[in-house]
């Protein structure tokens, strides 16, 4: 149901929020000062030796600057305690002596209806559970006891059989009552051009994929046929299943890191992701009980950001083949930008053709847990993916691998950790270079991963500066000086590129832009980090307009904010450049065009980019297998794309045709020096 903000309010007000979390947490004396209501703990929610868990009375707030976490009293018991919302405003308002509001009729009907689809999710389970034990599931048990899984193991993760037929989970709830809109609700029907649903998961082992409150949302099945068109198959989007927020067997692999962080003080608590349904399930049953997977697809930022509220430093555990390492590579690129001080990654490698499952089923749990301790950081994976199996024989090459990482740390958002991350990389590119490793003229043939000075370690020993992330001279014509001494830029290195300039700037002068396509201009990503601060300012300013947004506006409010220095450098660089559609006294036709050819520009020049990161990814795992036939068509494509980049970072002419609507470019031209 739905709750008045003013009732909500009414609780934190009459409950602190210290006596909410003091109930599941000691307070370190210490740290804590009562008497401002201000508390520190060790965190509940990941393991920990000291408190870095912090609630504020007077704010109403916790947040624990290990793992990230932070909400209100509600959120608090939503997490703790596995709770819906309804449920924890129940008992913080029984704690806080208020009597619940009457519940809203509609919103009453929608939380019913969910509850009753998971009532029928929870009889689609039972019913594949039976099929499992019943003749016709004769031939999964088989398959199941040849994966080496016990009984035991079978009924803890409620595995089942959707027998081979058309209708039958459909008779069965509809035996039960259940209706057809709320089967097709669940995805357990499907239609594909025929007028009668039928039953999704057919001739398949049934994996449950719970919610964090241990209720089955979900479904993945894997075929028994060989000819199946997928081997695994999961459950479509519903109300209840979002696929990409969820994470196999999150709940369970939470409860071990928690139980673990407090048997071993904090030690060794952390969550392992794998990929697949078997690989958890296969090492739960050898005893490692803190492992989750995504749902067969690569990771995304929902479920990373579900592993760091389990663990401050998840291990990301990958099969031991080239798809392998090729899926660690996406994940440590999805990781990269979010790491902070106590949150990263770690990455553990297996043998070569070896998954968990077979790992712990053929060897036992020893050779994983050597896995385990084997882990890489995320900076050694960065390191080994841009400078293994490369040769750096010319200055050149040696330049290049240096602008890959450079590039590659920039994205760090958190400003600390990003220069830390700079320094890593110059003292392993210093010993990578040294004169130790590759002779006098500097040559050098990095042979693979962990050999010699310059290895997976990375760290020579040669000092002195030698190739670092020195600053180039600025792109910017005539502003760096000035954007540097503002604050809001961090150093030549950091100069925007002229096309993002001229997306940020031509909103700021033309703001009505913004609100003829909103959804596009606003999902814009910039690579600069200056710029991605001003459109954090902008886009709010131009929501609270509304239809009101002027240019007039927007510019007060990014004043106002500090953003004046940057914006007078910015469209200073667009008027140098004379890119005039981008400044304020261009007409209105003028500066649309001008900005749809500058974005248009903009969305191909990165999907180039992309599309060059993972054929240098597919060469790298082609070198690897020694796949000579496959190399030659990868390089060419690889050459085709990088010549298109470079003549696209060439274009100069990135606005054709202005003044033809407005007529008015001479006037400008001269009124500003032209």
């Amino acid at each position: 149901m739905r709750f008045s903000n003013t009732f909500l309010d009414e609780i934190r007000d009459r409950v602190p929020i210290s006596a909410v979390i003091g109930r599941r947490v000691t307070w370190d004396r210490k740290k804590t000062n009562v008497s401002r209501g201000d508390y520190w703990a060790c965190c509940p929610f990941h393991g920990e030796k000291s408190p870095s868990f912090h609630c504020e009375d007077r704010k109403g707030r916790y947040h624990c600057f290990g793992c990230g976490v932070s909400g209100d009293h509600f959120r608090f018991m939503q997490e703790i305690e596995g709770l819906s919302f309804p449920e924890a405003v129940q008992q913080l308002a029984d704690m806080a002596g208020i009597a619940m509001p009457q519940p809203d009729v509609q919103a009453e009907r929608r939380e019913k209806e969910r509850a009753t689809l998971l009532d029928v999710m929870e009889m689609a389970t039972q019913f594949f559970q039976d099929q499992l034990q019943s003749a016709a599931g004769a031939r999964a048990r088989a398959y199941l006891r040849d994966r080496g899984l016990s009984g035991r193991t079978i009924e803890t993760f409620r595995l089942g059989y959707a027998p081979e037929s058309r209708n039958a989970l459909k008779e069965h709830l509809a035996s039960k009552g259940v209706l057809k809109e709320q089967m097709e609700a669940c995805g357990l029907v499907v239609h594909e051009n025929v007028p009668v649903s039928y039953d999704r998961f057919r001739d398949r082992i049934m994996f449950p994929i719970l919610s964090s409150r241990d209720k089955v949302i979900a479904f993945g099945g894997r075929a028994m046929s060989p000819d199946a068109m997928a081997k695994y198959l999961n459950s479509n989007e519903t109300e209840l299943f979002h696929k990409g927020n969820v994470l196999y067997n999150f709940s369970r692999a939470r409860r071990a890191v928690q139980a673990q962080a407090k048997g071993r003080d904090g030690e060794d608590a952390t969550v392992i992701a794998v990929e697949g349904y078997m690989d958890v399930i296969a090492l739960h049953q050898a005893g490692v009980e803190n492992a989750v997977a995504p749902l067969g697809t690569a990771l995304t930022e929902n479920q990373l950001e579900l592993l760091w509220r389990m663990s401050p430093q998840p291990v990301l555990c990958f099969d031991g083949d080239g798809a392998g390492l090729r899926a660690a590579n996406r994940a440590a690129d999805l990781a990269l930008p979010h790491i902070k001080p106590g949150r990263s990654v770690s990455f553990a490698l297996l043998p070569d053709g070896k998954d968990p499952d077979d790992l712990v089923r053929q060897e036992g749990r020893a050779p994983f847990d050597k896995v385990m301790a084997q882990a890489r950081p995320l900076a050694e994976m960065i390191w080994m993916r841009e400078a293994a199996n490369g040769t750096f024989d010319t200055p050149e090459k040696r330049a290049e691998l240096e602008a890959r990482l450079k590039q590659m740390v920039s994205v760090i958002a958190d400003e600390n950790v990003r220069r830390h991350y700079q320094q890593d990389m110059r003292e392993r590119l210093n010993g990578f270079f040294s004169p130790q490793r590759g002779g006098r003229d500097g040559r050098t043939a990095f042979s693979g991963p962990g050999r010699g000075q310059g290895g997976m370690n990375g760290r020579g020993r040669g000092g002195g500066q030698g190739p670092g992330f020195a600053g180039n001279s600025a792109r910017g014509l005539g502003v760096s000086d000035r954007l540097a001494r503002s604050g809001l830029v961090r150093g030549h290195q950091d100069l925007p590129a002229l096309r993002e300039v001229v997306l940020a700037i031509t909103i700021v002068n033309h703001p009505q832009l913004l609100l003829e396509d909103y959804d596009e201009i606003a999902a814009i990503d910039f690579e600069n980090r200056d710029l991605q601060r001003l459109w954090s300012a902008v886009l709010p300013a131009a929501a609270t307009a509304g239809a009101n947004l002027s240019r007039e506006y927007l510019v007060g409010r990014l004043f106002a904010e500090g953003f004046e220095p940057l914006v007078t450098a910015l469209d200073q660089q667009v008027r140098n450049a004379r890119l005039w559609t981008a400044t304020e006294q261009a007409a209105a036709e003028d500066a649309r065009e001008g900005y749809r050819q500058a974005l248009s520009l903009h969305k191909r020049t990165k999907a180039l980019r992309i599309q060059r990161m993972e054929l240098e990814r597919e060469i790298a795992a082609v070198i690897e297998a020694g796949d000579e036939e496959t190399i030659q068509p990868l390089l060419r494509a690889l050459s085709e794309v990088q010549e298109e980049i470079v003549r696209m970072e060439n274009q100069e002419a990135i606005i054709d045709g202005f003044g033809v609507m407005s007529g008015r470019v001479k006037g400008i031209a001269a009124s500003h020096g032209s």
